[in-house]
């Protein structure tokens, strides 16, 4: 009755950020070439090892992307939608996604909501749970406005696939798509997010608690929406594309 489970070692915890750290770098690595990428590095751990913490970080061996949460059997499947699409418009695709967020002593998980055209983040949370609650509030903060998309992405994680996900978007008349299994590609502009989040961000700080890591990322994603000069928007902010104040050139998905 008085059992608490203790969070990972401090081992774990190191082993998990050069997981991360080349997952990043690398995310088409499963187990087997992250062991022998860690032991390439004259560190010490087996296969089974580093395959309990990709489970813990939500990094699936077998696909070429992180995927932070199984899909169930039972869940409707949805198409993908995007393919050879010409995305020329704020608010014509919203995708959603999660990553893991180390900390000192621990770890989270961050959800995002983005737009496609603009790259604009327009809602995120975080969680030390993978639970489809910080993922509906999320949504909810996106839908909070009066704008809605044609077509919201994300992967088949039992978050975006649960009833109460996909029931609010079909609430609002949004068409729902989703990654084909195991193709990274898929949700490109969100992966190049993460990207950008961890080496700009959480790779340079040391969050010493959820506080403090909320406090970073908000800091960060502000600058990121309003400040932070895009090449592939001909240098301009999400926020002056997504909107209209600047015009962006439109993207092809293939």
């Amino acid at each position: 009755m008085y059992y608490e489970p203790r969070g990972p070692s401090a081992e774990d915890l190191l082993l998990m950020r050069l997981i991360d750290e080349q997952y990043t770098r690398t995310p088409f690595y499963g187990s087997r070439r992250m062991t022998v990428c860690l032991q390439g590095q004259d560190i010490e751990v087996n296969r089974k090892r580093v395959q309990r913490l990709m489970r813990m970080m939500g990094l699936e061996a077998i696909y070429a992307k992180p995927r932070l949460s199984e899909n169930s059997a039972q869940h409707k499947v949805y198409p993908y939608l995007l393919r050879g699409v010409a995305v020329d418009r704020p608010d014509q695709v919203w995708s959603a996604d999660i990553t893991y967020i180390r900390m000192h002593r621990d770890f989270l998980y961050l959800v995002a909501i983005l737009d496609w055209f603009s790259r604009y983040v327009l809602s995120w949370r975080l969680s030390n749970t993978l639970d489809v609650a910080f993922c509906l509030e999320a949504l909810e903060e996106a839908l909070g406005g009066r704008r809605r998309p044609e077509v919201f992405n994300s992967d088949q994680g039992v978050q975006f696939t649960s009833q109460e996900f996909t029931g609010r978007l079909e609430r609002e008349a949004i068409r729902i798509s989703m990654d084909g299994r195991g193709r990274v590609f898929d949700n490109i502009f969100i992966e190049r997010l993460w990207r950008s989040v961890k080496y700009e961000e959480v790779y340079l700080n040391d969050y010493e608690g959820p506080p403090d890591a909320r406090g970073g990322l908000d800091r960060y994603l502000r600058f990121y929406n309003h400040e932070r000069p895009h090449q592939a928007l001909r240098y301009l902010t999400p926020a002056e594309v997504y909107r209209g104040m600047a015009s962006s050139p439109s993207v092809v998905v293939n």
